[in-house]
């Protein structure tokens, strides 16, 4: 018998302190992910005041809050795996292997703000920076040795480095690569860095504004209002979670909008909600720095974010735009290419190129007979679709069919970009229908079995994430997914056991793929992934032994012979929480399976 959604909110709400009390508690790391290490448990720390609000609340949550909250239980335990391991493991082989690392902990902060999206932040008092957990800022020693050791000391010598990256990114046919994030990301806060530090040097054109902009501590772009761009006195949330000066933001709904100005997304309620937190951090900051607050709000002007709030070139991608609609071929390939890293670079183009009307005209593009004018057209898509209001957009757009032909019949890196493109536009759970219905999951599977290491993944996260949708369970199973994943477990060095356990998880929930697994006779592999794999692996694989067992004694019996016992009881003592539940639940089949009175 299942527990009461009163019993499931204790236990939830009972467990999440207790997480964050173990990961605050964790010892210091002096090792090349010190700092890493340190801000993953930062921002955990964050969520401690919710957590204490939720516990002492006396109110009924919903059912969605409460899967919400299970989510975020689940990426805690995972953060919680990857800090022990960090900390108790080997500094030479975490100094060799770090890039591998960086992505472990960039994925468990990424798993935390999805969690946090799928709960009413406005309702809970969650501050931005909880949810946005994806920059982390160089700290002010290292940015003084990059500012000193490359000779960028001066807002001019930051125009000529930002000329020259310019240079290089439209050199690189387009696409310079990750790395061009990277740096530009740099560049931004050696900005702010060079012009809080220096505010004196600078040309004499410049010298009196600059010097007058810049004596005083550069205010955190958090305690900014995005509709003013100034300090906030009276921070308010919003229905999207996004915070606003109260008298702005009023503003903007008394004129009529009813979406949020940053995000773009329909506001469900109108109410606005005190920020009270944010509102002390600022007074706090103010305090420490000297600054006074803000006794009245500036004006308010509402503008479109895309003008309002970004840096991007508009007149630059108009101009873009019309080689697009206008050009010949071999202008409409060089545009695109030139959307698609725009499209990459930031959030504020990614809104801008939407604005200015491009995504239509790059949906007909997925349809060019040019190779690489259509690797650029899914490319920009997949890039665009980053920001929430454009995935609607393309969809509204029809455009699906067309990325999915892609998938189907375009060169390899075009495919793996349409996966991708794919697995963004599946966030939205309506739209894990449609790709479903379009056909993308037989051409997922052919991805997934002939693609690159890249492609391969790109086509197994894809299929996970539409799998959340019964329908498309059944869906892969037919299509044959299930042979190429265990294939995937027998070759434990082609990369692939993590996502092929992961998606086994997902599909033993359903009849059809629990059949279809089950014919592939997998306890001997499942058990030597509960005795040797990872943790993730280790739940996954009890997950999938676990669907199998339930309803199937017979099966039950098979493990038995396997000596499952030991090994789920080393799971269940040893393990990760969900890991020792799954283990604890098979162990209690067994127990009943003893029973004189067990029958089916």
């Amino acid at each position: 018998m299942g527990r009461s959604e009163k019993e499931l909110k204790g236990l939830v709400v009972a467990q999440l302190p207790e997480f964050v009390r173990e990961i605050s508690e964790l010892p210091e790391c002096n090792g090349v992910c010190k700092k890493m290490y340190g801000e993953l448990i930062r921002r955990v720390k964050l969520l401690s005041p919710m957590f204490e609000e939720l516990s002492d609340g006396e109110e009924e949550l919903g059912l969605d809050v409460l899967k919400g909250l299970e989510l975020l239980k689940t990426a805690l335990d995972s953060a919680m795996e990857l800090l022990r391991s960090v900390n108790r493991g080997s500094k030479l082989y975490q100094a060799l292997q770090l890039e591998k690392i960086v992505l472990e902990f960039q994925h468990k902060t990424q798993d935390i703000a999805a969690a946090l999206s799928k709960l009413p932040i406005d309702e809970l008092g969650i501050l931005d920076e909880v949810r946005e957990q994806e920059e982390k800022d160089p700290d002010l020693e290292m940015l003084k040795k990059l500012s000193e050791k490359l000779h960028i000391r001066t807002v001019n010598d930051l125009k000529k480095e930002s000329q020259a990256i310019h240079e290089l990114a439209i050199s690189s046919d387009g696409d310079p690569g990750d790395v061009f994030r990277k740096v530009s990301s740099i560049l931004k806060k050696l900005k702010d860095f060079v012009q809080t530090e220096n505010p004196e040097v600078e040309t004499s054109q410049d010298k009196k504004s600059i010097i007058v902009e810049h004596k005083s501590p550069v205010i955190p772009d958090d305690f900014r209002c995005p509709i003013s761009l100034e300090m906030m006195r009276d921070p308010v949330i919003v229905s999207t979670g996004q915070t606003y000066e109260r008298s702005c933001i009023q503003k903007w709904l008394d004129s009529g909008h009813i979406t949020c100005p940053k995000s773009q997304q329909v506001l469900v309620r109108t109410a606005l909600t005190p920020n009270y937190v944010l509102k002390s951090l600022i007074a706090l900051w103010c305090d420490n720095n000297g600054v006074e607050l803000p006794s009245k709000q500036g004006s308010c002007v509402n503008k479109k974010p895309g003008n309002s709030i970004s840096d991007c070139d508009r007149a630059a991608i108009d101009a873009l735009l019309v080689k697009l609609v206008n050009g010949s071929p071999e202008q409409k390939r060089s545009a695109t290419g030139e959307l698609r890293l725009l499209a990459k670079r930031n959030s504020d183009n990614r809104i801008c190129i939407a604005e200015a009307g491009a995504i239509p005209f790059l949906v007909e593009l997925l349809s060019s007979n040019d190779t690489r004018t259509k690797e650029h057209a899914v490319t920009a898509m997949l890039n665009l679709s980053i920001n929430d209001g454009n995935k609607r957009t393309i969809v509204d757009l029809r455009a699906i069919p067309a990325i999915v032909e892609v998938l189907k019949n375009g060169s390899m890196e075009a495919r793996e970009n349409a996966a991708a493109t794919l697995f963004s536009l599946s966030v939205i759970d309506e739209n894990k229908v449609a790709i479903g219905a379009a056909g993308a999951i037989p051409a997922l599977i052919s991805l997934l079995c002939e693609g690159t290491p890249r492609g391969k993944k790109d086509a197994a996260a894809a299929i996970f994430n539409l799998s959340i949708y019964q329908g498309n369970k059944a869906r892969a199973v037919r299509a044959g997914i299930v042979n190429p994943l265990m294939g995937f477990l027998k070759d434990a060095g082609g990369g692939m056991v993590d996502e092929a356990l992961a998606i086994l998880a997902i599909l033993a929930t359903h009849h059809e793929g629990k059949m279809a697994i089950r014919q592939t006779k997998p306890t001997a592999i499942l058990l030597e992934f509960i005795r040797t794999g990872s943790p993730r692996n280790q739940e996954n694989a009890a997950a999938v032994l676990w669907s199998l067992c339930s309803t199937d004694f017979e099966q039950l019996k098979v493990a038995r012979e396997h000596g499952a016992e030991v090994a789920l009881k080393e799971v269940s003592e040893n393990g990760t929480e969900r890991a020792k539940r799954k283990a604890g639940s098979i162990l209690e089949l067994f127990q009943l399976f003893d029973e004189p009175s067990a029958n089916l």
